[in-house]
């Protein structure tokens, strides 16, 4: 079997549009078949739908604690997005490569794939795990099931990487996120007769605006570390009414809470539900007893706050010296394989300005240092 360079493999896996809203599981077989291809074998761990996949494998003996090497396959829509070329085609040029998921995080993937016949050419002391999830850039979605598998295994494993871009340089930290739908169930009536019923566009709006207050509350906590250095509260969509000439009977509107390490987002949560029901509900109900206003979860996950281990120490001792900021504001999955017992670090190649947007691309450069990098585990984890 001819070995594929880390651009080649960053080819075929840019090749398979993963936008979180398809299925992923054209690529997660074609993974598991570039593995079998090493002997090496793997679990695909399939959702409820059938649709999407995670990926489990391990390399070396499973009896000691090793490393995991994490990464998601999922991708965010180009929809709207003006790219100069298809984004599911890897384009290189002035020392970039270009496509959807370059930077977010094929590259990474590709990397630990070309590992690969290096990992198996000798024995390992310890073993390399390889863990790739679905539906992350949706809330984390698939990590969960792919943890309530790896807790199964004989001994978890040490330390974890996650590879989200950040131009190789060591993170230990980063914010949670909780996200929710409020719906607000008024009663409707023609516009002429406004006060015989109830507006759930205004009633959504007056509870937007305790969620703007409770945002200016949260900067008064603040973490130097973080940027921003508080946490933050936002509201990303809104959707109500029909025409003008008819109250709204419904709206509903999403929003997101990112929260610093220790910060408690349920308690938030339970904050905003209790001014609602307290306050704005019974204003509703006198007028009509149907009212409703529901909080319903749309994702969660926490944040990461490394833990030292010398299991971590020695991952770190292999990267460039982490500077004073070593914490990010987007999310990843290291905060669930923390929690779980497995101390974390994000590290991968890229930078995740250029990832979410049109042309997105990684630098040449930054391919090279990842493997590097992996070369340099590969070798510390050998007999």
């Amino acid at each position: 079997m001819n070995n594929l360079t880390t651009r080649e493999l960053l080819a075929k896996l840019i090749a398979f549009d993963t936008v979180s809203r398809n299925s992923n599981l054209a690529l997660m077989v074609w993974v598991q078949d570039y593995l079998s291809g090493y002997g090496v074998s793997s679990q695909l761990l399939t959702d409820a739908s059938g649709e999407k996949a995670n990926l489990l494998a391990v390399i070396g003996p499973q009896e000691r604690a090793g490393i995991v090497l994490s990464g998601h396959t999922d991708v965010v829509p180009v929809d709207g997005q003006q790219w100069q070329s298809d984004p599911f085609q890897l384009r290189e040029a002035d020392g970039c490569l270009y496509g959807r998921g370059t930077a977010d995080m094929k590259s990474w993937l590709a990397a630990v794939l070309a590992l690969v016949p290096q990992l198996v050419a000798q024995p390992l002391r310890l073993p390399v795990w390889l863990a790739f999830s679905h539906d992350e850039e949706v809330g984390c979605k698939g990590v969960p099931a792919l943890l309530a598998h790896l807790a199964r295994v004989p001994v978890l494993p040490a330390a974890c990487i996650v590879g989200e871009p950040t131009n190789m340089r060591p993170i230990l930290g980063h914010k949670g996120k909780i996200a929710l739908r409020c719906e607000v169930t008024g009663l409707a009536g023609h516009s002429a007769y406004t006060p015989q019923g109830v507006n759930a566009i205004e009633y959504a709006v007056r509870i937007i605006q305790q969620l703007m207050a409770l945002a200016e509350k949260l900067k008064t906590q603040q973490n130097l570390a973080f940027d921003p250095p508080f946490s933050t509260l936002q509201t990303g969509v809104i959707r109500g009414g029909e025409v003008l000439n008819i109250v709204p009977a419904h709206c509903q509107f999403d929003f997101e809470i990112r929260t610093l390490p220790g910060v408690d987002a349920q308690s938030l949560v339970d904050e905003i539900e209790s001014e609602c029901q307290q306050h704005l509900l019974p204003e509703m109900q006198r007028v009509s007893p149907d009212c409703r206003i529901t909080f319903s979860p749309l994702s969660h996950y926490p944040g990461l706050q490394s833990e030292s281990s010398d299991a971590l120490a020695a991952v770190l001792h292999l990267l460039p010296p982490p500077d004073s900021l070593c914490t990010v504001a987007f999310g990843t999955e290291g905060g669930l394989f923390q929690q779980m017992g497995i101390p974390t670090v994000v590290c991968g190649p890229g930078d995740m300005a250029q990832g979410h947007k049109a042309d997105e691309f990684i630098r040449l450069d930054q391919l090279a240092e990842c493997d590097r990098f992996l070369q340099r585990l590969c070798q510390s984890m050998r007999e």
